[in-house]
This record gives C-alpha cells, structure tokens and sequence, in this order.
C-alpha cells in the first residue's frame, strides 16, 4: 500500500433487486402486478457507507469477496463510477445478493440469499493487515467474513465502527462486533429498551460512542455515560425508499468523527445523510455530497 486511507469499509458487497409493493406485510395472493418495475442494481450495507464516505471527500477502500457472476460486475462498476477503490477477492459462491420489498411509505423487508456465503469465508491476514494498516479507520460490516476478521483489526490498533442494524439486543452472532468496535451503530427498530442495551454495549465493550437511529424519533447518543436524543430531520423531499439511510447515517457520523467534530454535531450530520437517503429510490445510488450536508446540518433541529 502507498498513501493513507481515511476510512477502510469491510465487507458488506452485493446486489440488491428492488420491488415496490401495493402495502407490507404482503398479503397473500398468487401474483400481484408491478406496474413500477422490477430493478436489479449493485449496492449493500459496505457498497453504500463506502459511496457515503467518499460523496464526503474521504479517501476510502473496500475490501470484500466477490463472485465472477454478472453481480459481482455490477458491484466493480459501481465502485469505478463513483471513484472507489475495491480490492474484491474471489468468492466461489458467488456474490451476496438480496431482494428488498419495498411499501408505498419507504419501508422494506429484504430477503438475503444465506447460498451466497460460507462460514469459513475469511479475508487474507496479509491483504487484511496491509489495508488496514494503511487506514485511519476501519468500518466493519457484520458480514460473516468479518467476524474472522475482529482479532486481527484489534491486533493492528486501528479504531474500528460497525453497524449491528436490526439488532435485538440477544442474538450472540451480533455480540464480538458489538463489543470490538469503538463506534458502535444500530437500530432501535427492534429493542424493547435501546437505552439498556445501549449501556450494555459500552459496558461490555471498548465502544466511545453507541448510537440508536429510531426513524422519525430522531436518534438517542450515548457517549462517555450520558445519553442524549438527536432530533429527527424533515426529509428535503418526499419519503420514497428507507433503504440505505442507516448506512447514510453512519457515513456522515464518521465524516464528523474523524474531523474532530462533538458527538452531537456528528449525530446531526447523520440525521441530515439519512433523511436524505430516504428520498433517494432504490434503484439509485446517490449519497449525499459534503456542501449538501453542512449546509441542511446548520439549519437542522438541535
């Protein structure tokens, strides 16, 4: 490696086909017409933090196994036209793949395809250690590679994020990420009590700052013991697809973090990405672009 990277993205490749539906949960019925078309297009939870990071003008890399099938094509262009260096290693099952559901209010139900993966799927310690060694920050997606890769990103010092998701707080799987990452991201979609759980992650883990976007409830921020709430952000135009506003969200957190910026004004970046996201369709891959973000963040709910 020669240079530095701002903002190593692990894992988190694939491709996505995206179907609007009349309403979810879909009730059942032998077919329904689609009269907004069926779309198949690159991008996951790595793809979208990594275009995040780099419309914020950070130097950022992604690292992640992908298939030779026409997925994994369309995840390579996608990096080229949006300036991304990749360093995709070989995947012989193929590249990750989903289909999201889509309801006329933005949100989604996706169904991943578990084929695409193996649980022996790991990262080269040489091309892992190198990359990393060469990054500022390491975002670490909960991919099954990635939790391979968790004692050796501890061994290199870098600081790492990572975002649990839909999270409820007891699944194991979601545990080693949780408590290894310095900056933690998840949903309150699913927890019962986002503050306990909140508290639990910083106390069982190294985690500086642990935040919960909860929708249109804005975000709660928990950092060095105190808990805050980040107000929610209207939206700069209509709610058209809720897909990929976390990934948004956790982009322009680090965008602040990494500018020296307080945990309240990195929060507020994220709230401005993530309501941006929203009105972006899924078809898209469109991350807000870092005029865009300071400027709706100066006028933003404080």
């Amino acid at each position: 490696m020669t240079g530095r990277i701002d903002v190593l993205v692990l894992g988190g490749a694939g491709v996505d086909t995206i179907i609007k539906v009349p309403e979810l949960p879909l009730p059942y019925a032998d077919s329904y017409m689609i009269d907004s078309g069926i779309r198949t297009r690159a991008g996951q939870t790595g793809d979208f933090v990594a275009l995040g990071l780099t419309a914020l003008g950070l130097d950022t890399h992604h690292l992640d196994l992908l298939g030779d099938d026409p997925e994994g094509d369309l995840v390579r262009a996608l990096h080229r036209e949006h300036g991304v260096a990749l360093t995709a290693l070989p995947q012989p099952a193929g590249t990750r793949r989903a289909v999201n559901l889509v309801g006329p209010d933005g949100r989604r139900l996706s169904l991943y395809d578990s084929s695409r993966a193996h649980p022996d799927d790991r990262f080269p310690e040489d091309t892992l250690r190198a990359l990393a060694g060469a990054a500022r920050h390491v975002h670490v997606t909960i991919t099954q590679p990635c939790s391979h890769a968790l004692p050796v990103l501890r061994e290199t010092g870098v600081p790492l994020s990572t975002d649990l998701h839909d999270w409820d707080g007891e699944n194991p799987y979601h545990e080693p990420f949780a408590y290894a990452a310095d900056i933690v991201f998840l949903s309150a979609a699913a927890l019962t009590d986002p503050e306990r759980t909140m508290r639990r992650i910083a106390a069982r883990g190294r985690a500086e700052a642990v935040v919960a976007t909860d929708g249109a409830r804005g975000a709660h921020l928990l950092v060095g013991g105190e808990l805050t709430r980040t107000p929610a952000v209207a939206p700069p135009a209509p709610v058209v697809d809720s897909n990929g506003a976390g990934d948004a969200f956790a982009a322009a957190f680090l965008y602040g973090w990494l500018g020296g910026e307080p945990p309240g004004t990195c929060a507020r970046y994220g709230a401005v990405a993530g309501a941006h996201a929203c009105t972006v369709p899924a078809s898209r891959a469109e991350a807000i672009g870092r005029d865009d973000l300071l400027e709706r963040s100066a006028a933003a709910p404080r």
